[in-house]
């Protein structure tokens, strides 16, 4: 099971730390992603990073604003979000998959239930 926290409502400019929790075993040969989904739109990638943390992968549109992060002692997978915009604004899930790190949704089996995150300009 996968439980994504720490959204909340922040203004333009701001940061939040999300997090995700696994729970079960064997979370270290897992591949995490964060997705986001805003209103009326398809869900989208965010970033991915690999089961030994060694390999990361941005969209274009958080790069050098958001830092994903793991701890495999801990099972959990880490979000840090700052200059935070409107447009990212959405439900933000994580999911874990074994396949090759991809920006597919069809690569992550395992998903947890969202937490909002929405910026106020």
């Amino acid at each position: 099971q996968l439980q994504a926290s720490g959204g909340g409502l922040v203004q333009a400019g701001g940061s939040l730390r999300l997090s995700c929790a696994a729970s079960g075993r064997a979370f270290s040969n897992y591949n995490m992603g964060w997705f986001r989904q805003a209103p009326g739109k398809e869900r989208e990638f965010v970033v991915a990073i690999s089961w030994n943390g060694f390999t990361t992968d941005y969209a274009d549109s958080v790069k050098g604003r958001f830092t994903i992060s793991r701890d495999n002692a801990k099972n959990t997978v880490d979000l840090q979000m700052i200059s935070l915009k409107p447009e990212d604004t959405a439900v933000y899930s994580c999911a874990a998959g074994r396949d090759r790190l991809s920006r597919s949704t069809a690569t992550y089996g395992y998903w947890g239930q969202g937490t909002q995150v929405t910026v106020s300009s």
